[in-house]
């Protein structure tokens, strides 16, 4: 039987109207489009200490394993790797602010990827999608994105610290500002005209130029991979079984939860899959791959992994089957030969994809219904408590506890779903018992 005729059973290429070299092209363009994140992830766990090698290897890893599997399992046009939002709340603010170490702060990412898991188990998550509104989950999104882009921005050193101000505009003739300025408005230029490697080209020109300046040091492009052993199933999973990670392990769960979900419907949307309720086909499969994933991820020292809707370019050019999330898997695989090149990345290159993200991600409140101030007032406190708390967890938090004072308060109160009121009161047990005591 030839290899074609395999490849053709197995993902059933002609019921989806595609073949093995559109398939092929839409896992390279996938992959181009989202290869960024193995030269982010590093910097950004790196920030809280961990092995910035070990790390490049386990988020090629973890994103060839998640990719193959939803390819195989699922048979979808998705890829995996790991989340951007909840790399930087675990690095920034788990570690950095709240001075966990990163094994605890592993160990939370662990247990609210098993709760993941367990929610889906139960099939519990999709009801909890269908029931959370959509102005908290708009609010999450977009408080992410602008969480994102200041991390950017401060990487870059465009704003900085300032006892007075709280933050102020950094020095604007640096190469890391100017530079980092530069790699934010080629992304979103070449993004603008439909590069899909908008991102990666980005960097590569950022880091050149640093080169050039006497930045970055080049250390070669090809070796084998640096061992892993600093990172790998060192998470404190008892350590992070405190009552005080409660909320943060709550709020891994949560992000992830929709995170993820909102990308495969997104994306398989996008390919046409989806039926008028969201739903799409083999979505069970789809969604236990996601939180497996997730807990391996954990497991092996890299953070929360999630769908990426960066797949959405693949999909664009003809990606319809799980085949195309293969491929972009093994090309993962074949990055890990390429440890040199990730580790001349300065801050400043990573800078602008960070920043980028952000615009993408803040894009989402124009959903909201701003006219009504019960779905505004929620929306508005989630996305803009995340930066100014400097915490995804208050964020999420004080916008459920938003929508139930406003809906109630204006006497709609028969509008708020089961959902909310239960997450909601559980975030005020949380503050009143754990964040005081």
């Amino acid at each position: 039987m030839s290899k074609q005729g395999l490849l053709q059973r197995v993902f059933k290429l002609q019921e989806h109207g595609t073949t093995v070299r559109t398939e092929v092209i839409a896992g390279f363009t996938t992959f181009l489009t989202m290869v960024y994140i193995v030269f982010v992830n590093p910097q950004i766990l790196g920030a809280a200490g961990m092995d910035t090698q070990a790390v490049f290897v386990t988020t090629c890893l973890i994103a060839a394993f998640g990719s193959i599997m939803m390819g195989l399992v699922a048979n979808l046009p998705v890829a995996l790797a790991p989340a951007m939002g909840l790399n930087a709340f675990f690095a920034f603010v788990v570690v950095g602010a709240m001075g966990y170490s990163w094994q605890v702060g592993m160990g939370a990412i662990f247990w609210g990827a098993v709760g993941l898991l367990i929610l889906t188990l139960l099939r519990v998550r999709y009801w909890m999608i269908a029931n959370i509104p959509l102005s908290l989950r708009v609010g999450i999104t977009a408080g992410i994105g602008l969480f994102i882009a200041m991390m950017g921005l401060k990487n870059a050193g465009i704003i900085v610290a300032n006892p007075d101000t709280l933050l102020t505009i950094g020095n604007l003739t640096s190469h890391s500002v100017l530079l980092g300025a530069l790699g934010f408005f080629i992304i979103a230029i070449l993004a603008s005209r439909n590069l899909h490697a908008a991102v990666l080209v980005s960097i590569v020109i950022t880091t050149a130029i640093g080169l050039l300046l006497g930045d970055v040091t080049f250390n070669g492009v090809f070796s084998a991979p640096p061992p892993v052993s600093s990172v790998i199933g060192q998470a404190d999973l008892k350590g992070a079984l405190n009552i005080s990670m409660a909320g943060v392990i709550f709020s891994f769960m949560l992000v992830n939860l929709f995170d993820s979900s909102g990308t495969l419907i997104g994306v398989t949307d996008k390919a046409g899959l989806t039926d008028e309720k969201g739903t799409f086909p083999r979505m069970q499969q789809a969604l236990y791959v996601d939180s497996i994933s997730s807990v391996s991820g954990a497991f092996i020292g890299t953070s929360s992994v999630t769908a990426y809707i960066e797949s959405s370019s693949g999909v664009a050019i003809g990606g319809r089957t799980g085949l195309m999330a293969v491929v972009t898997g093994v090309l993962f695989l074949l990055v890990i030969f390429l440890s040199p090149l990730a580790s001349m990345v300065p801050a400043y290159a990573a800078a602008g994809a960070l920043i980028y993200v952000g615009v993408l991600m803040t894009g989402s409140l124009a959903r909201v219904r701003w006219d009504d101030l019960t779905e505004a007032v929620p929306a508005f406190v989630t996305a803009v408590m995340m930066p100014f708390s400097f915490s995804i967890t208050e964020g999420i938090a004080l916008g459920f506890i938003a929508y139930c004072i406003m809906k109630a308060g204006t006497g709609r109160w028969r509008e708020i779903g089961p959902c909310v009121p239960i997450v909601s009161l559980l975030f005020v047990l949380k503050i009143a018992f754990i964040d005081h005591h």
